[in-house]
């Protein structure tokens, strides 16, 4: 059996997700590719995530590739996370992940309905206010959840967030059922109103993005894709991360496996796998720096994330599980570092790694504050270490 060890791993990170140098690019639409999709939970790790990995690219090149080229498109997929993905992989994260997900939500937001309002019939009710929700967008173009409202009344029904609770409150069905509409791929998320930290996105009928629409694909193919795009980029690593990070049932993972010609590796005494095409040795590149935002995709690839995250998780991490913004050296987490209210960059070095790392992180850093600008952006996920150097 080949054995790759932790620093092999953390070779093929750190040239496959860009964070060396010589593997930066100032080309957008290339930068996702080598992550499968960027996490877009928080609006500004989108442009932040890019930043690190680009040369001399500005926030306006990852607005041109959302808003204007289209060669983006920001949608609901695994685990139910927000993600830019490549429009071409849309098909594939549809008919994989969000199909399912669309189900899901439908059911969950007509037993929200049932439970808190006095409406006799709540899955027919849902189903005529997306209807009618798509053809206002339809007939519109392009419209806010607002202005959709304004044009639906079905889309005001109101219901009982927590019936019999003191804290319960009135809530409108507006943004469950646009949400729903989206994962079904019949609208999508255009540009927001505000800066590159705005999530008030403006909605658009697929169509205006995608001529013709979403093209349908087999759902075992398309997870067969899908997972072998992530073996590309973050493997070899165990099942339990390809399980974790699609969020599929353990049986949809090994079908999709099944379809793949894939290997068993030993890492460093636990078991892996990598595509078979994919077993060659990688060269361990020179050490570079990196200053990778909260949420960004490359710590959000993995569930076990010891053999490049260390000892750092408590400081790094919040307890839900979301990473804060991370220094990198040398493919492995080192620090971490935060935008003051100023627009200063300041990072914490959480081991020793030589005077050498350190300028190269003061580098980067001085780069980040020039691609912030004037713009301020607390994550969405405050971490402790990340508060404590805003204090």
């Amino acid at each position: 059996m080949r054995s790759i060890s932790t620093a092999e791993r953390r070779a093929r990170l750190a040239l496959r997700h860009r964070l060396t140098v010589p593997a930066r690019t100032d080309d957008v639409l290339d930068i996702v590719r080598s992550l499968v999709v960027l996490h877009a939970t928080d609006p500004a790790t989108v442009h932040l995530s890019v930043a690190a990995r680009s040369v001399h690219a500005v926030p306006a090149a990852v607005e041109k590739a959302l808003y204007d080229d289209r060669t983006l498109l920001r949608m609901l997929a695994m685990r139910r996370t927000m993600f830019v993905a490549p429009t071409d992989l849309v098909p594939v994260l549809q008919a994989s992940t969000a199909n399912g997900l669309a189900a899901r939500q439908r059911a969950r937001y007509t037993k929200m309905i049932e439970r808190g309002s006095d409406v006799a019939d709540a899955p027919a009710l849902f189903a005529r206010a997306e209807e009618a929700a798509h053809e206002a967008l339809l007939a519109r173009g392009q419209a806010t959840g607002t202005q959709i409202s304004a044009d639906v009344p079905l889309l005001r029904t109101q219901v009982e967030m927590a019936p019999g609770k003191s804290y319960s409150r009135l809530t409108g069905i507006t943004t469950w059922v646009l949400v729903t509409l989206g994962c079904e791929g019949r609208i999508v998320r255009g540009r927001p109103n505000g800066s590159w930290t705005s999530s008030q996105y403006v909605w658009s009928p697929v169509e205006t993005w995608l001529p013709g629409g979403i093209e349908p694909l087999p759902a075992a193919e398309a997870r067969a894709d899908l997972v072998r795009r992530w073996l590309r980029t973050f493997g070899p690593a165990p099942v339990s991360d390809l399980k974790w990070w699609t969020g599929w049932s353990a049986g949809d993972v090994k079908k999709a496996l099944a379809l793949l010609d894939v290997t068993e590796v030993d890492l460093d005494g636990a078991a892996g796998l990598v595509l078979s095409d994919d077993l060659e040795p990688v060269p361990a590149p020179e050490p570079s720096a990196a200053l990778l935002p909260a949420l960004d995709p490359t710590p959000m690839g993995w569930q076990e994330r010891g053999w490049f995250l260390g000892p750092h998780g408590p400081l790094l991490f919040d307890r839900s599980g979301n990473v804060g913004p991370s220094v990198w050296w040398d493919g492995r987490i080192v620090g971490g570092w935060a935008q003051r209210r100023d627009g200063e960059i300041v990072f914490r070095l959480l081991e020793d790694v030589g005077a050498d790392a350190e300028a190269a992180v003061e580098r980067e850093a001085a780069r980040m504050a020039e691609w912030y600008g004037d713009v301020r952006a607390i994550p969405r996920f405050r971490t402790p270490l990340e508060r404590e150097l805003t204090a």
